[in-house]
């Protein structure tokens, strides 16, 4: 009796039923879709030309952090890069620092809206008791160009390098950071959901801390002020009296699991010179239609 393990059968039909599993596996193997991923990054470290980034991929972070869904919206047009100019790392041995510069390159204005939706619902007791949900994070915004550095600390674990602190600073080498960041307070009122106390607060820098539990971003404020309070020498100088006294009131914002983990590798793959970071996909993520400003 002829056994149908393959090993076993006649040298004919063991060479057919190779061929059919080879065939069944490339099969398989076309039909499987590859796991997204993000846009990756190009580090040239100043070697030659810096390689440019379109801003909307070095912020792709924004939603990988974020708890919330988030909206992406550009103005037609956008020309706005993000380049890596260079990669400086000190070490002891057992510890290690690094700054890398960037700058924001090209004209328009990139804006990430976030959708209250879930933060709502899972407050709605708070909000039906009459307590508002005070500066609540609306959008975060880069408008036109840019310097700035990234800083990374960690230390050796068993000979590996360890990332503890990222920080991204927008306002280097005295340049004003294009960054902005608008919050507003969610009241209900009667029965109905109303948005009052917007504000608009220049950020000076981002961190990250490896210890955070639960992860958080601290967010460090150049101006806080209203957002009707147009431009004038006035209010820019009130603005940054605020932004002072805001650092010292407003919370670490919580972040996801995911993101904080995404920037402590993007701190890893900058200490370690790798020409290039791919960030993972951001299912929170969607495009919106083109910004008129």
């Amino acid at each position: 009796m002829e056994h149908c393990a393959p090993m076993f059968l006649k040298p004919a039909w063991r060479g057919h039923c190779l061929l059919l599993l080879s065939a069944l596996f490339v099969c398989l193997a076309v039909r499987l879709p590859a796991a997204q991923t993000g846009p990756t990054l190009q580090f040239n470290y100043g070697t030659n030309s810096p390689g440019s980034n379109p801003l909307s991929q070095f912020m792709y972070f924004v939603p990988l952090v974020s708890p919330e869904q988030v909206c992406l919206s550009t103005n037609a047009g956008n020309t706005q890069c993000a380049q890596v100019l260079s990669c400086h790392c000190h070490t002891n041995g057992a510890t290690f620092h690094v700054v890398c510069e960037f700058n924001f390159v090209g004209e328009g204005l990139e804006r990430n809206v976030f959708d209250h939706a879930a933060i709502i619902k899972r407050r709605e007791k708070d909000l039906k008791a009459g307590k508002p949900l005070a500066h609540q994070l609306t959008a975060i915004s880069v408008r036109g160009s840019g310097s700035g550095s990234i800083d990374v600390d960690g230390c050796f674990t068993n000979g590996q390098p360890v990332v503890t602190e990222m920080s991204i600073r927008f306002n280097s080498h005295g340049h004003t950071s294009p960054v902005s960041v608008d919050l507003q307070d969610i009241i209900l009122r009667d029965g109905a959901l109303h948005y009052e106390n917007e504000m608009v607060a220049r950020v000076n820098t981002l961190t990250f801390r490896q210890k955070s539990d639960p992860p958080k971003m601290e967010v460090g404020l150049a101006s806080v002020k209203r957002k009707d309070a147009g431009d004038g020498l006035w209010a820019n100088l009130v603005g940054e009296i605020k932004g002072q006294a805001a650092n010292l009131l407003l919370p670490p914002l919580t972040i996801t699991v995911d993101g904080h983990n995404t920037m402590m590798n993007f701190g890893l793959a900058l200490a370690q010179q790798k020409p290039t970071f791919t960030f993972p996909y951001a299912p929170r993520l969607t495009n919106g239609p083109a910004i008129a400003f």
